[in-house]
């Protein structure tokens, strides 16, 4: 593995190219590649900005929904193709008790906190550890103890590797040095296989392995209830299309699915999603218990790469994770990790066309 130094609006590609607001030899763009597959990422919030893949007749497109500058990222709302923690996802009212102790959290969701807090994992610069490009990029991360309100020291890692010409593994790890904390880290990248300017994601084919759902309320914070999803608008064992019965949710979709057990090895399969058009097909493998599906329900108008705007579901995201506010579930699967042990999540894309 390659030690590489950081480098700030390099020559890989023009995404950040005389932007002032780069941080001086702390802010770059780093891309894998392989044959026409290839994957930019910058360690601002170690985020994926990009991902150029061909469709059945081998033209290629970039499939990822971004900006075209790191301002664009710094003022996002959306968490475009970012690691979100130190927890993804929601916490009811900001606050749990761990070990008789009460934390209060930084609220940034109403009095709910949402991907961490105002800052969070997304909206920090990581180090690049190393860096191949027919292989891998490594982000880290120290997050400090009492940062947005969360306890202990926690190191944090995410490893990006090209496999194959048509594979995309991510690897998520944390330890936690000194105190019991929760941790649940989540790649929140936006797909549209159409191509990222290419209007909304109804007509793609959804296949998603999940028989249950942990249904929320109002604020989207789980109820502590796993429900079946038999009979809703939520079962998607079967492929359809995602816009198929959209008229029966309020909003759309935004909603925590329990995996089903489909593989007989360690990786659960966790969805297949198409687009007629392009016949690209994406699919997905995690060890993680859950996967937030979220059709981008509150992007509203949103400028985003060449100048595209991104209406209310210009794309899907399908975020690996554990359930939402287990820290207030005892019946979810645990989220703590305490000191000496590992948190490792394990995501792995196939990328097909026909």
């Amino acid at each position: 593995m390659a030690k590489i130094g950081l480098f700030c609006c390099f020559i890989l590609v023009t995404l950040f190219a005389n932007n002032r607001d780069c941080e001086a030899e702390k802010v770059g763009v780093y891309e894998l590649k392989r044959g026409d597959f290839s994957v930019k990422f910058t360690n601002y919030g170690a985020t994926m900005l990009s991902a150029i893949l061909p469709d059945k007749n081998g033209k290629l497109s970039d499939v990822v929904l971004g900006f075209d500058s790191l301002q664009g990222y710094k003022n996002d709302t959306t968490y475009f193709g970012a690691i979100v923690g130190r927890v993804a996802n929601r916490i009811g009212r900001a606050q749990f008790h761990l070990n008789g102790t009460y934390y209060q959290l930084v609220n940034n969701d109403g009095l709910n906190i949402l991907h961490g807090g105002y800052k969070g994992f997304s909206d920090v610069v990581w180090t690049v550890e190393s860096h191949r490009k027919d292989s891998h990029v490594t982000f880290t991360y120290h997050s400090y103890d009492g940062e947005d309100g969360f306890p202990g020291e926690v190191d944090v890692s995410v490893t990006y590797m090209i496999i194959e010409e048509n594979k995309l593994g991510v690897k998520m790890e944390a330890k936690a040095l000194n105190k019991a904390t929760p941790v649940n880290l989540a790649l929140h990248t936006y797909w549209n296989l159409g191509g990222h300017d290419s209007g909304d994601i109804f007509s793609h084919n959804l296949q998603l392995f999940g028989s249950k759902i942990t249904p929320v309320d109002d604020e989207l914070i789980p109820t502590g209830e796993i429900k079946s999803i038999k009979g809703t608008p939520y079962d998607f064992l079967q492929p359809r299309e995602i816009g198929s019965r959209f008229n029966e949710l309020p909003h759309g979709y935004d909603i925590n699915y329990v995996l089903d057990d489909t593989n007989s090895d360690h990786l659960k399969k966790v969805a297949v999603v198409q687009e007629s058009v392009s016949g690209r097909k994406l699919e997905l493998w995690t060890n993680q218990p859950g996967v937030q599906f979220y059709s981008s329900n509150m992007l509203g108008h949103v400028k985003g790469k060449g100048g595209f705007v991104y209406s209310n579901y210009a794309g899907f995201a399908l975020e690996t994770q554990g359930f939402p506010d287990s820290v207030n579930h005892p019946n979810f699967p645990s989220q703590i990790l305490n000191p000496g042990e590992t948190y490792e999540h394990v995501m792995v894309y196939r990328f097909t066309a026909d």
